[in-house]
């Protein structure tokens, strides 16, 4: 037991004083002789017993009657170790996507949202965080519209991130009790590797999950024959069940253009090819109607007018190979010869190619570096009497390249770099047994740069990376056969697509995206990215012919929006949000170390009452002192 006020219990010590009193009010009796008094000396004896005992009762009743009026105004109580100290709460809730899913016809999060409402104390003061808001300091009055009206978000903390951030808004007192509340479905994915624990946080989670976990996802497309009169569109659909018909239908801005249906095989999954008109503009979204999250029944991709990528080829050779590989329908290719070239025209280009030159003019030289630093592509392909001392002046201006010697020895080219970015996408596994081209000349070479292709004696065939590429050896049928194997088709694809970064089709929130446009800007002009109402400004980089886009943390909607310059629209770019919280796979909360885990809110914040608890005595001991009142007139009236 415990008191309010314990220093009132010094009053107790006065109790004395009554004892004091009654032991000096007794009586001593003097004996008178008197004759013939038998009877009368039986009826004085038994008068003084009852008196004495009389008074010895009431003694006992008044000082339990004082120490009980003691007692209550001390006002005692009984309470859990943790009832007294301060509370601090934080509370977490989940607002992915997945928390979308239905019960009892209300969202996970709105019921969530509902019952925190209805729980939580009107002046209880609380922090509260998501996935991307926090609100610190808070009650329940101040965010309730707030909480009514959350955003869903594709973002998920994992558990270790969301006790980092809860750390952050408890305070450094190691004197209060600080409770955790996690209220989330618990995916798969909101597990961590290395939980963080914090023995001064108690923990306690909260499940929310729904009747039913289907759920069909649009999850992603593709597009085949690009450049033909009509091309294919082929969505990916997971979550089906099987021999499940699921319409999806095909708008182009708000015009349907074409429907389907869905046909889940027993994997649950699903493929629906569209035919779409060739050279057509395209603002395209896929769209079906299921029960399960809303999210994932959209999709947005953009189609825009093909952007050709604009290469020279500065070359002493009379083959057309090059020509071969960059078709007019995808690339604007030139070719020129050294003594006819207009050093204007290289501006304009994004790939330069220097092909079977005996030597690099340093006029030449000076302009290609300006090129390069500007962001072009450079591809040299030496010749087999190219002057090693022209070329390493140019080469050492790019990573320390220098050729060391020429090698007259036949040998193969037997070694592929396949996690190169160039190769990305190009094997569906590492080829052992190809057919190896084969070189009779070659230049050795000294570099840090990592090789793409090599030699069977491990001498580079071909290296480089960020948009500048070396050949070791002339590609000229006289000395190759390169020009014939399979390699040459994505090697000097890659290396020109990989010159201007062309918006995809359709892009993630989330990543960060990178993108080129060809135009020309002012040096006060900028470019705006824009849907509706909504409006922003990328991170951007200026080059003579063209400008990168850099998106990361904007947009923060799915949708198709427009790439601006002074009001006029250059391109459309789409992005769709990640699909990691369609599929869903809920964690096994009770196995998760240092945790409690209650049924609902309601009842954890029943049980959060109960742990801070107080029980008053009080009342019982003015109750008691009423009693011993009353037990003290019956002594008087009753006992004589």
């Amino acid at each position: 037991m415990q008191f309010k006020h314990p220093e009132i219990l010094w009053a107790l010590a006065l109790l004395v004083i009554p004892v004091i009193i009654h032991l000096f009010q007794l009586r001593r009796y003097k004996k008178t002789p008197f004759t013939n008094v038998a009877m009368l000396q039986k009826v004085v004896s038994e008068s003084r017993k009852s008196n004495s005992l009389k008074k010895w009762l009431l003694l006992l009743t008044r000082l339990c009657l004082l120490a009980a009026i003691i007692v209550a105004f001390a006002q005692p109580f009984s309470s859990t170790e943790t009832a007294l100290k301060e509370k601090e709460t934080v509370v977490y809730l989940d607002n992915s996507f997945s928390m979308q899913a239905k019960i009892n016809g209300l969202s996970l999060m709105e019921k969530a949202v509902q019952d925190l409402i209805r729980n939580i104390g009107d002046e209880t003061v609380f922090s509260l965080f998501t996935n991307e808001n926090t609100y610190n300091g808070v009650t329940v009055k101040n965010i309730q519209n707030v909480l009514l009206s959350f955003p869903y978000s594709h973002k998920q903390l994992n558990l270790e991130e969301i006790k980092l951030k809860a750390a952050t808004l408890f305070s450094k007192s190691n004197g209060s009790v600080k409770n955790l509340i996690l209220i989330s479905d618990f995916q798969q994915r909101i597990a961590a590797n290395n939980p963080v624990t914090d023995s001064l946080i108690s923990m306690y989670l909260v499940p929310i999950r729904p009747r039913e976990t289907q759920n069909v996802a649009i999850d992603s497309i593709y597009l085949d024959d690009e450049l033909s009169e009509q091309p294919k569109l082929t969505a990916l659909l997971s979550g089906g069940s099987e021999e499940q018909n699921l319409p999806i239908s095909l708008f182009n801005n708000d015009t349907l253009i074409a429907k389907s249906a869905a046909k889940f095989n027993a994997n649950g999954t699903a493929e629906v090819v569209f035919s779409i008109p060739g050279n057509t503009k395209i603002n395209g979204k896929l769209s079906l109607t299921e029960n399960g999250l809303g999210y994932d029944n959209r999709f947005y991709f953009s189609i825009n007018e093909r952007e050709k990528i604009k290469i020279l080829a500065i070359s002493a050779s009379e083959n057309d190979y090059l020509e071969r590989l960059y078709p007019e329908n995808e690339f604007s290719f030139q070719k020129s010869q050294l003594n006819q070239l207009d050093y204007s025209a290289l501006d304009e280009q994004n790939v330069v190619v220097l092909d079977n030159l005996q030597s690099i003019p340093n006029s030449l030289q000076k302009v290609l570096l300006t090129f390069k630093e500007n962001g072009g592509t450079l591809i040299v392909v030496p010749s087999n009497e190219s002057d090693i001392t022209s070329y390493n002046s140019f080469l050492s201006s790019f990573s320390a390249i220098q050729m060391t010697e020429k090698v007259a020895n036949s040998t193969k080219v037997t070694s592929i770099s396949f996690d190169h970015p160039l190769y990305t996408n190009v094997f569906e596994k590492e080829v052992t047994n190809f057919q190896y081209p084969t070189v009779k000349e070659y230049f050795r070479i000294r570099s840090r740069m990592s090789k793409i292709l090599a030699l069977e004696n491990n001498d580079a065939f071909l290296l480089g990376n960020d948009g500048f590429y070396v050949f070791t050896a002339s590609l000229e049928t006289s000395n190759s056969n390169f020009k014939n194997s399979p390699l040459i088709v994505p090697t000097f694809y890659n290396m020109a697509t990989s010159s201007l970064q062309l918006p995809e089709i359709y892009h993630t929130l989330g990543e960060i995206t990178t993108i080129d446009i060809s135009t020309n800007l002012g040096s006060d002009d900028i470019l705006n990215v824009s849907r509706e109402d909504y409006d922003f400004i990328p991170l951007q980089q200026t080059f003579p012919n063209r400008v990168r886009l850099t998106f990361d943390q904007n947009p923060a909607l799915d949708g198709i929006y427009t790439i601006n310059q002074q009001g006029r629209a250059l391109q459309n770019i789409s992005f769709n949000y990640p699909r990691a919280e369609s599929k869903l796979n809920y964690l096994e909360v009770e196995s998760l170390p240092n945790a409690r885990t209650q049924d609902s809110i309601g009842s954890l914040f029943e049980y959060l009452e109960a742990e801070s608890n107080i029980t008053a005595y009080w009342k019982w001991f003015v109750i008691l002192a009423l009693l011993l009142a009353l037990t003290e007139v019956l002594i008087q009236k009753f006992i004589t």
